[in-house]
């Protein structure tokens, strides 16, 4: 039977006095991202503030493992569940056999359309706002490429709908033209790196600007742009990775969003930690009703984002996010504080 005490309580058996542990799941798409060590740190560190046993699986870009994995992780009696869904489809059983038991789920950065999940996450309609407007900054006219993120993930048409919000108008006016755009599976950079190098092949390398979805791409993109010695375009990404934030102080990407992982794992934790002790979903600190572009009503919580550019990089370094010798490696004469 699921235990439902929380993890500071108390129970009598046998005469002795024994404290009840909170075990809490995560179910991660897949683990080879950079960013997810972070978030996995931060998730960690919040749950063992709270009391509460940290376990986890690897679903290794693979739907049908991720709700293998899932099922393991209930039958070794989770109180919560983090998920960060490979597909948002294929991850409905999942949430329909953690609610059979009793046990909260937790949508982690990618939206599970399930009034039964919590979702926590950035505003990723913003975060595509802000990719482009720097992009269209850097290029407000001229032809554009759109690499978006992995089909199965509902981030990526979030992501593009606040893309074409900034750039809408200079499309309509023709001062900007898309001559390409493509998914990128698994937001796997090699798969947008092959993207972009088709793109290019068939637009005679007339590209200008690129809006890349997310580092992992931009890094694809930037490859691609580089074999043809044209890496300097304007190209935009997300989530702070180190690599980026060092193209972005040697110039070859415009804008890296930073989503502080940090603080989404920590929330995450604190979250997943509340829940399993009987807190209701809607009294969860920060938490709004939210209607998904499907129509359901979840209980969620939004974190702000912040764009990386050459202009303010210093940020991320006074965070803690990247040691400085990391963000300036490579660089000659770049910007602050890289000069």
């Amino acid at each position: 039977m699921k235990r439902i005490l929380s993890a500071s309580a108390v129970a009598v058996l046998m005469g002795t006095v024994a404290f009840a542990e909170t075990t809490v799941g995560v179910s991660w798409s897949n683990f080879q991202e950079e960013r997810w060590k972070t978030d996995e740190a931060a998730i960690k560190a919040a749950l063992e503030a709270g009391g509460a046993e940290y376990i986890s699986a690897d679903a290794q870009s693979s739907s049908a493992k991720q709700l293998s994995d899932i099922e393991s992780l209930i039958a070794q009696g989770v109180d919560a569940l983090i998920i960060l869904a490979q597909d948002s489809q294929a991850i409905g059983p999942a949430v329909q056999a953690a609610a059979d038991e009793g046990i909260p789920v937790i949508a982690y950065d990618r939206l599970i359309e399930d009034d039964r999940a919590f979702y926590l996450t950035f505003d990723n309609v913003e975060v595509g706002r802000m990719q482009a407007r720097a992009v269209f900054d850097a290029m407000p006219k001229g032809n554009y490429v759109m690499i978006k993120g992995s089909p199965t993930d509902p981030n990526a048409d979030f992501l593009r709908g606040g893309q074409q919000e900034i750039i809408q108008g200079a499309v309509d006016s023709g001062d900007i033209v898309i001559v390409g755009e493509a998914y990128t599976d698994g937001w796997l950079p090699a798969n947008a790196q092959r993207n972009m190098e088709q793109i290019l092949t068939a637009n005679e390398n007339k590209v200008d600007a690129v809006v890349a979805s997310n580092d992992g791409t931009a890094g694809g993109v930037v490859a691609a742009l580089t074999a043809q010695g044209m890496d300097g375009i304007p190209v935009s990404g997300q989530d702070g990775d180190h690599a980026a934030l060092n193209r972005v102080a040697k110039g070859t990407q415009t804008v890296s969003v930073w989503k502080d992982a940090r603080e989404l794992g920590k929330a995450a934790g604190e979250i997943a930690v509340a829940l399993s002790g009987g807190t209701a979903a809607a009294d969860v600190e920060g938490a709004i009703s939210w209607t998904s572009p499907g129509g359901t009503e979840m209980n969620s919580v939004f974190l702000a984002p912040v764009p990386i550019t050459k202009d303010n990089l210093s940020v991320v370094v006074d965070a803690g996010w990247i040691p400085l010798e990391d963000l300036c490696q490579g660089v000659e004469n770049g910007p602050a504080p890289c000069n």
